[in-house]
């Protein structure tokens, strides 16, 4: 059980850095921004650019990327203004993506199917606040747990979202669900793109980061023509695969419902064959685990199978996100499962 003390939940904003934050780690940050924090600073071009860090307490890239680009522009002026949102600096604290008692902070945006509590309001706040400032663009950083390349993802096929996702690499996830993520909330507002950087603690997914926050902070607009088909890989989102509370899983124990493949995140943005085994059950006659698709409809069947105690997938599909950590499978999800998209 996560024993750190917890403020109550209420948005600060600022508009200077405080002390000490270009320099602090994902653990100590939560000595500056004890709470969730939006900090405003003026640059040239008063639409400014939104970033959101720390949405989940183990994924410290977003943080020092940013701390990076402001360190650049420590002594000289920003080329636009930006607003950058510190999340969940508690759940940082720990090293944690969130504490057990509260929600994730990527499903708490509007639009999301969870009830009205204190964190909802608070992000309605920070999207009421970028709304009146006419925000530019939205760039969310998030790290993974699996073997995952960078990409990035986008909730609208629109020609400036795509435009903006191929700044940072060719490869392009378009998703609706889940809900309540902070990137589908600044869609309706903005260009918006959540970015997926890798590992935490990669130096190369810093500075990957880093780059594409400078290069979106000089541009001036988007182009207006739409991006060239070869010049990205786009995959849509398909189903979201969970395992159910009842169930019992592993990568290691045997007596387990469910013994998951040890190199199962190697799978992660290959195409893989059906009947590829994906782990063997003890008994089960039942699926043990969970495929939603963008309508939270169950579609297990559509893509899984149990045949001679294995779970098997049963048509090609191209799977992304799977995690080794179990921890982040209880609190998220095992993986998602795409299809390629021609734009």
């Amino acid at each position: 059980m996560n024993t750190a003390p917890l403020n109550p939940v209420q948005l600060n904003q600022l508009d200077y850095l405080p002390e000490g934050l270009l320099t602090a780690s994902s653990e100590t940050l939560h000595e500056i921004l004890p709470n969730p924090t939006l900090i405003h600073l003026i640059g040239k071009d008063p639409a400014p650019l939104f970033i959101s860090v720390l949405l989940h307490g183990n994924e410290p890239t977003g943080l020092l990327a940013a701390q990076t680009l402001l360190k650049k522009y420590q002594d000289r002026a920003l080329p636009r203004s930006v607003s950058i949102f510190f999340g969940n600096t508690q759940a940082a604290r720990l090293g944690l993506r969130r504490l057990d008692r509260q929600p994730d902070f990527n499903r708490i945006w509007p639009g999301t199917e969870l009830p009205d509590c204190p964190e909802t309001r608070m992000t309605q706040q920070v999207v009421d606040s970028m709304r009146a400032k006419n925000v530019f663009a939205s760039i969310d950083i998030h790290n993974n747990t699996g073997l995952n390349p960078h990409y990035a993802c986008v909730n609208k096929l629109d020609d400036k979202f795509l435009q903006l996702a191929s700044l940072f690499g060719r490869l392009i996830v378009y998703f609706t669900r889940p809900k309540g993520v902070q990137s589908a909330a600044f869609a309706e507002l903005c260009p918006s793109v959540t970015l997926e950087c890798g590992k935490p603690d990669q130096q190369h997914g810093i500075e990957h980061a880093f780059e594409f926050l400078n290069s979106c902070l000089n541009l001036s607009d988007f182009p207006e023509h739409p991006v060239y088909p070869q010049d990205i890989d786009l995959y849509h989102t398909v189903a979201q695969v969970k395992i159910p509370k009842s169930i019992t899983f592993s990568f290691q124990e045997t007596a387990s419902d469910l013994l998951l493949n040890k190199d199962l995140d190697h799978m992660n943005f290959n195409e893989i064959p059906a009947g590829t085994v994906w782990g063997s059950v003890d008994g089960l006659k039942t699926l043990p685990i969970l495929a939603l698709d963008d309508n939270a409809q169950n579609i297990s069947d559509r893509f899984f199978k149990i045949q001679d105690g294995e779970l098997r997938i049963t048509r090609k599909a191209m799977p992304s996100m799977l995690t080794l950590d179990e921890k982040v499978i209880k609190q998220d999800c095992l993986c998602y499962l795409m299809e390629r998209l021609h734009p």
